[in-house]
């Protein structure tokens, strides 16, 4: 029940249950220098002389042990960094071998996740081969893109980024996008929503920029941005980098974009947004941690094979266990046990369990979670704002697209509606006993106004 095909579940976070890691096979190693990356730093958390590469017996391990490890029919393998493609293409022909001897026990399937910049046509025909799905990240046009994600010369990487896009379209492997939304990127938001259309692309992720200063006493060496947020403590930083989205801005962003969506592109462009907020309106588990009701069943595994309890959270306080001793089973019931995922759930302030949009936004990622209440209650996020704002405002939209979904009706034939009000008619199947028994079916319509 949803605006997309069954093509675009590949597109998802993960499966509501279930077991979900993200691999970093390069750990932090990257070849650009994005101004608002929370990953580059990382690298403090390693050492001088480490060699960011996963060696084949970690690698074995995670795969033999991620797919024994899933209760669910299908595994998903996600790669990423840093960048994952400075490990060459023969470092993913190893992976696709390791893997083959579970073709038959399970839906295997990979994705990659890369800046675009070192993509050949090698790299594209190998992609296409084995059916990778591929995320790209660009922020948009040129001007937009290259405001934050340059090299380590402070050069854009706008161009080679369309170089690698076009080889991707050229060869006909599966991508979407993903475009983070930084400060001065939420001021354009049709200027993004249109390129990408302009460029032919139909599945975009926004993913929202938000990341705090240290504290002195919170600070680790080498690391220049906050830890994640303590849901039950008053946070007294709360300071935020100056690439941060304001909160407000992120939700207009989201409005205007969802505005031309919902009168043009329905069934068309397919912003997983907005998937996840028609999703949660009709009523299905969240397929992405962020608005679900707990999290701690998406891990990182990086290089090394040391395991965390989240991408974000990669802080020796996290560590799950190394794959070359543990299990993922084990290392998933350990995050479990420590509470860190159902506090997502328990740790939410009054203010949000007494709000009108709860069911789609639970609280968002507790990474985030760093502001106060009116109530002056820890533990809301950062964002509330601006997810408050979208989710209310797209309500009349959901309730008519749900409405289209129920009568067996694509939720696309909503732009239909801002034409003018739409009437379905239907049959009305009536039991045997029922007054219409052996005469004409009667009709009972529905009206569709989003207006």
């Amino acid at each position: 029940m949803s605006t997309h095909n069954a093509k675009t579940e590949r597109y998802q976070d993960g499966p509501a249950t279930g077991i979900h890691v993200v691999a970093k096979p390069v750990g932090p190693l990257c070849n650009l220098d994005c101004e608002y990356c929370f990953y580059l730093e990382k690298r403090a958390l390693f050492g001088t002389g480490e060699k960011y590469r996963m060696p084949d017996q970690v690698l074995s391990r995670f795969i033999t042990s991620y797919i024994r490890s899933q209760p669910t029919p299908m595994v998903e393998f996600v790669w990423q960094g840093g960048e994952p493609t400075l490990l060459g293409v023969d470092f993913f022909k190893r992976t696709i071998e390791l893997q083959k001897p579970f073709f038959g026990e399970k839906s295997i399937t990979n994705s990659l996740q890369t800046n675009g910049t070192l993509l050949t046509d090698e790299w594209c025909a190998f992609l296409k081969e084995y059916n990778f799905m591929v995320g790209i990240s660009l922020d948009g046009p040129k001007e937009i893109h290259d405001r934050y994600r340059r090299d380590p010369d402070g050069n854009g990487t706008f161009d080679r980024v369309m170089r690698g896009l076009r080889l991707l379209q050229k060869y006909g492997v599966d991508y979407n996008v993903m475009a983070c939304v930084a400060r001065e990127t939420a001021k354009h938001p049709l200027d993004t929503y249109r390129f990408f259309k302009d460029e032919g692309i139909e599945f975009i992720q926004f993913t929202p920029i938000v990341e705090r200063m240290p504290d002195k006493q919170s600070s680790q060496p080498g690391l220049r941005l906050a830890g994640p947020a303590v849901l039950d403590q008053e946070e007294h930083q709360t300071e935020v980098t100056p690439w941060t989205v304001i909160p407000g801005e992120y939700g207009d962003f989201l409005i205007a974009i969802y505005e031309e969506w919902v009168r043009n592109d329905v069934g068309k462009v397919f912003v997983m947004n907005f998937e996840w907020a028609l999703n949660a309106w009709i009523g299905n588990p969240s397929p992405v941690c962020v608005h679900a009701n707990q999290c701690g069943r998406s891990l990182v595994i990086e290089h090394n094979g040391e395991v965390y309890a989240c991408d974000h959270l990669v802080y020796p306080e996290y560590r799950l266990g190394n794959i070359t001793k543990n299990t993922l089973r084990e290392m998933t019931a350990r995050s479990f046990q420590s509470g860190f995922g159902t506090r997502k759930e328990t740790a939410l302030p009054r203010w949000c369990k007494e709000c009108e949009v709860l069911a789609a936004c639970r609280g968002a990622c507790p990474k985030h979670r760093f502001a106060t209440t009116c109530h002056d209650e820890p533990g809301l996020h950062y964002l509330c704002e601006g997810y408050r704002r979208f989710f209310l405002h797209i309500r009349k939209y959901c309730h008519a697209m749900t409405q289209l979904l129920e009568n067996g009706l694509p939720a696309s034939r909503i732009m239909d509606a801002f034409k003018g009000p739409l009437v379905i008619k239907r049959q009305v199947h009536q039991q045997k006993s029922g007054s219409y028994f052996g005469g004409p079916s009667p009709t009972c319509t529905t009206k569709i106004d989003p207006q």
